[in-house]
């Protein structure tokens, strides 16, 4: 359709007349101011303050309200209603939903408003305005501050009746330490959040260094640093983002392997990635699993609180490797999620990308700009000052005359007129005196107005300087943004790595190696791999990792003193042998893995305590670790020897071993094959070595047969095996009865094994120890494989005499007391299992 000429337009009525004008043109100038209007005043913020105009508009009323920390909460509907009604004609809606954001701490780095009531997680919604209620943060004073100072310029608001400031102050990088997001027409920005104490560093190093360089920047910022904290996997999005403007990254939930009960493991979610909330985790988690895309997995526990923060339990079904599931995790959940960082705000107006360089360039001119100007007002107010209180010291010289000028004259402009011609004082100089009270005329009131001219001088001196001095100018704008950086920092929360596996999770036992993500996916089930099952003297139970003995020269650590040593693999189960002759059943994958400590050797103490691995009776304890496929040996305290069969039901957890006797108690289970000799330690120092072939293998229910002969009052100690061409030790120690617990000074005898003759089963044995005087009997022995360890009841190691004794002989006293005595994963190769079916051929 043709346009009608503009004059004919400009002619035409108010009404009664159709203009014809061009649709394509309309839509093109309509659709461009409404794109200006979105991009200007909605959707982008400013490089300076790092804020869209309404998130300006609210902090702006809030501080004219008189909002500030030290005063109470106002409800938020009421600074939404003055914010719509006084400067941003939109709906309520928008303005609420602006504050709430500045609001929420797992949104901003640095949160702007002081929120009291439900601001919203990152799965709900906030409660309405009239709920809530809010006041500035502390953060936010310093980016409304000084504005009474000139120091930005205003404009009119929507319908001239009020002025708003075009930007905030901004005493530090607010666009950078919380970031933004928001969709224009035809654009988006969207910023990461970063450190407070890292951005003011850098802005400081850009101050001292205007030409300062990307990288000189970067090692003051090395990354973005998220509300959420997280971990950022793969810098390179980030260095391109600084560079250009643009980048993407990966970010990561910070998750922890742990130990949820004696057959449980999970994997326990702490931080989650930048705006992903559990909720929305726990959701895709179910949808994975039930879609059978994720397994290993029997059940998702949300225990996030306020008081201690983000907490989701994963819990694992046993045989999974925890790390091949935290990988499937992060590949199917939120909990990899990515962030495109797109560097869009407004310079001078005008929408730009601008990276690290740049928006730290502009921040800095304008801070420079506001100081300079908040200087020069402040000059200007001191030298009125001044001006005033010259004028005043002039007139106190003569302040008779001063009054009887004033006194003699008829109207206030003649007394006016006359000071000026008499003190040759400036008019504002005049009026200032003519308004004093009379009590200001004292000596005192001279001697503060003295005062107070010194320190006026004084600091127009210093102000004249800053506005003089480029370099003093930056210098101040840099002790301010330290004095900042001190007061409102807090530490880095993300953590950064270059790769996504450059160190393994804390608390795993399964390290992944570097790069191993790429090479090849790990096996979601454990393999079933040789290691050894442990019991610790002291009470720990765990697994290794490997059958390899400790490395030679390793240094011991706590718990180390082992009472049971079973090879297996990690899919296999033994079996715990209680002091009432019960065994159960325990699968290996159960058991903690030990950690490694130095030289790659286990560190024991981090297993877990054997009772919680067991269910047991009242007064009852874990004896022994066993192999289920091994004819076992089992002694009791009185005397009581018996070879097991392997013939254990397959459909329960747990059945007798041994049927005792009165209040009898089983002191030792181990491994027993026709080759070795078992022996007894008895508490009076006697010791019965015999052929384990004499004692025969018998079933479940069966309670044993005469092992050692005891005489009137004596008891075993300890029950042991010595094996065919492997060193052996006899360890008894021997302390008075009547000591006091850990004063005593104990005796230790080592003797050789060999020493000890091969008696007959049922008899009474050989001398082990000669008591010395006071002694009555043995605390402590053991029988078995060199070397024998010794340590205290919280593990720790104590020394052994080095040499061996007499087989009869007394012992040699020691410094420490010795609560425990075991041995080590050192062991040479114990001889082949016996199976059911040699131990039935003799």
């Amino acid at each position: 359709m043709p346009s009608a000429p503009e004059s004919a337009i400009d002619d035409a009525p108010l009404s009664g007349t159709v203009v014809d004008v061009d649709v394509a043109q309309e839509m093109e100038t309509s659709f461009l101011e409404y794109a200006y209007s979105v991009i200007y005043s909605r959707a982008l913020p400013d490089a300076r303050d790092g804020l869209k105009p309404v998130q300006r508009r609210i902090l702006y009323m809030m501080s004219d309200m008189g909002l500030r920390p030290d005063r109470g909460h106002v409800k938020s509907a009421r600074v939404v209603g003055e914010v719509m009604g006084k400067l941003h004609p939109h709906g309520d809606g928008a303005i609420y939903d602006a504050m709430v954001r500045m609001a929420q701490s797992f949104s901003l780095r640095l949160p702007l408003i002081d929120g009291h009531g439900n601001f919203g997680s990152l799965d709900d919604g906030p409660a309405a305005a009239r709920y809530t209620e809010a006041r500035l943060a502390p953060s936010a004073l310093t980016l409304t501050s000084s504005l009474d100072e000139d120091v930005v310029d205003f404009e009119p608001n929507y319908d001239g009746q009020l002025q708003q400031p075009t930007v905030l102050p901004a005493a530090y990088p607010n666009l950078l330490v919380n970031g933004a997001s928001g969709i224009a027409v035809g654009m988006a920005t969207n910023m990461a959040p970063h450190n407070l104490v890292e951005v003011v560093a850098a802005a400081r190093h850009l101050l001292e260094d205007p030409e300062a360089s990307l990288e000189d920047l970067m090692k003051h910022v090395p990354g973005p640093d998220l509300p959420s904290g997280g971990i950022i996997v793969g810098l390179d999005g980030v260095k391109d983002a600084y560079r250009t403007g643009r980048g993407s990254f990966k970010t990561r939930a910070k998750v922890d392997i742990e130990q949820l009960g004696p057959r449980k493991t999970g994997l326990v979610v702490t931080e989650l990635p930048y705006g992903v909330g559990p909720e929305k985790v726990i959701e895709k988690i179910k949808d994975a699993v039930t879609g059978k895309k994720l397994v290993g997995i029997s059940n998702v526990i949300d225990l996030s609180d306020r008081k201690h923060g983000m907490r989701l339990v994963i819990e694992l079904k046993n045989g999974f490797n925890p790390n091949a599931v935290l990988a499937q995790l992060y590949k199917l959940t939120p909990m990899e999620d990515s962030f495109g960082i797109n560097n869009v705000c407004l310079v001078e107006g005008q929408p730009q990308t601008l990276g690290l360089v740049d928006l730290l360039r502009v921040y800095v001119d304008h801070r420079l700009s506001v100081v300079r100007r908040r200087t020069s007002f402040r000059l200007g107010r001191k030298k009125d000052r001044l001006h005033l209180v010259e004028g005043l010291l002039l007139a106190l010289v003569d302040i008779d005359e001063v009054i009887e000028i004033i006194r003699s004259s008829d109207q206030a402009a003649e007394a006016k007129r006359r000071l000026v011609q008499v003190f040759d004082l400036s008019e504002v100089q005049a009026e200032y005196i003519l308004e004093l009270r009379l009590r200001q005329l004292t000596k005192f009131s001279r001697i503060e107005l003295e005062r107070e001219r010194d320190e006026l001088t004084a600091a127009i001196a210093e102000l004249e300087a800053i506005l003089a001095s480029d370099a003093r100018l930056r210098e101040v704008v840099s002790e301010e943004l330290q004095a900042l950086a001190e007061e409102h920092g807090t530490p880095r929360r993300t953590v950064l790595k270059k790769k996504a596996d450059d160190a393994p999770l804390k608390g795993t036992s399964m390290p992944i190696a570097e790069g191993s993500a790429k090479k090849a996916p790990l096996s979601l089930k454990i393999a079933d791999d040789p290691c050894l099952a442990v019991l610790t003297a002291t009470g720990l139970i765990g697994r290794t990792l490997t059958r390899d003995p400790l490395p030679e020269g390793a240094s011991r650590s706590k718990h180390d003193v082992l009472a049971s040593v079973v090879p297996t693999t990690a899919r296999a189960e033994i079996a715990v042998v209680t002091s009432r002759g019960r065994m159960l059943r325990l699968p290996v994958l159960d058991m903690p893995a030990f950690t490694e400590g130095s030289r790659g050797a286990p560190t024991f103490a981090s297993g877990g305590k054997a009772a919680d691995y067991a269910a047991l009776e009242k007064g009852e304890s874990v004896v022994a670790l066993v192999p289920l496929d091994s004819v076992l040996a089992i002694g009791t305290r009185r005397g009581v020897v018996k070879r097991l069969n392997p013939e254990y039901p397959l459909n329960s957890d747990e059945w007798e071993a041994i049927a005792l006797k009165g209040d009898d108690t089983v002191v030792a289970a181990l491994p027993a094959p026709n080759e070795s000799d078992v022996a007894f330690l008895t508490r009076r120092g006697q010791m019965l070595r015999f052929p384990a072939s004499a004692v025969r293998p018998q079933g479940r229910t069966a309670a044993g047969m005469a092992g050692v002969k005891l005489a009137e009052g004596d008891e075993v100690i300890t029950f042991g095996r010595i094996d065919p061409g492997v060193p052996s030790v006899v360890v008894t120690l021997s302390q008075p009865d009547d000591a006091l617990p850990g004063l005593a000074q104990p005796t230790v005898k080592i003797s050789d094994a060999e020493e000890f003759p091969v008696k007959g089963r049922a008899t009474a044995g050989v001398r082990a120890h000669r008591f010395l005087k006071g002694e009555d009997g043995l605390q402590l022995g053991r029988i078995g494989a060199a070397p024998a360890l010794a340590s205290s009841k919280a593990g720790v190691h104590r020394v052994l005499p080095g040499d061996f004794g007499r087989r009869d002989g007394s012992g040699i006293p020691v410094q420490s007391a010795v609560d425990v005595l075991g041995g080590t994963l050192a062991l040479p190769a114990a001889p082949p299992a016996e199976t059911p079916a040699e131990a039935s051929s003799d």
